[in-house]
């Protein structure tokens, strides 16, 4: 199963989807370097400064985000259990997934259906529309909206939300999404959800960019008030966290 991902395929997809901001990176450290060179000043050396921070700073998420996407086994899903009788899998992205075919091939035996919550008036990032340029839909997937998913009630055996569901930034569109996972999901059913944090360590590898991240506690409270219970949260690297959530009052 993971000789499907290509070596190196998630630090790749990172430079090619957001490849504007290492070329601003380019052009403001040359500017920065230019200045310091031919212009004698005495702020030269904060000049400098500045411009190995900007290095330093792509070069620490780019080898972060290669050690998570494509050394840390997280593809592997080996830290997901698969009892086998699964009748149906339910795998939902917000517009890039790389994910369906890894599943399709670890619940060989169940029916999976991928779910796209995408909406371009929502998700204006270029980055989205880069990915979805690269990467088709997988075949069968079914366009819905985060407030009513095309499933039955009590009919999934396993729930992925992996990396999506932090681009629902209304909380109550949030809160409403997940309510709808509690609605869809057999009694004894989990949910996986996969996503980076609000931390400390997410600030250091990604700096600003992890507000774009959730909190935990944050996701705590959208787990409570969509009557889900975390049965364990699993850190499968420093800077990914995987909540597995079974319904309130479930036993299981």
């Amino acid at each position: 199963m993971g000789k499907i991902r290509k070596p190196f395929q998630g630090v790749f997809n990172i430079i090619r989807f957001n490849w504007h901001f290492y070329v601003l990176s380019v052009v403001v450290v040359s500017l920065l370097l230019t200045f310091a060179w031919f212009v004698d000043n005495p702020a030269d050396p904060y000049v400098y400064v500045a411009a190995l921070l900007i290095i330093d700073v792509n070069l620490v998420s780019l080898v972060t985000s290669c050690l998570i996407y494509d050394f840390s086994g997280l593809y592997d899903f080996k830290w997901i259990k698969a009892n086998g009788d699964e009748e149906m899998v339910v795998n939902i992205n917000a517009g890039f997934d790389e994910t369906s075919t890894l599943l399709a091939e670890r619940f060989k035996h169940s029916k999976l259906l991928v779910l796209d919550f995408y909406d371009p008036a929502k998700h204006t990032e270029v980055s989205i529309k880069r990915a979805r340029k690269a990467y088709p839909p997988y075949h069968g997937t079914v366009q819905t909206t985060t407030r009513r998913l095309p499933a039955v009630n009590n009919t999934a055996d396993k729930v992925f939300v992996i990396f999506a569901a932090h681009e629902i930034r209304d909380e109550q569109e949030r809160i409403d999404f997940f309510l709808e996972l509690n609605r869809i999901l057999k009694p004894g059913g989990i949910v996986y959800v996969v996503e980076h944090l609000r931390d400390a360590v997410n600030f250091l590898t990604y700096n600003i960019g992890f507000l774009h991240f959730h909190s935990k506690f944050s996701w705590q409270q959208t787990f409570t008030q969509s009557n889900f219970r975390v049965r364990q949260e699993l850190k499968l690297t420093p800077f990914i966290s995987a909540f597995i959530l079974v319904k309130n009052g479930d036993t299981h």
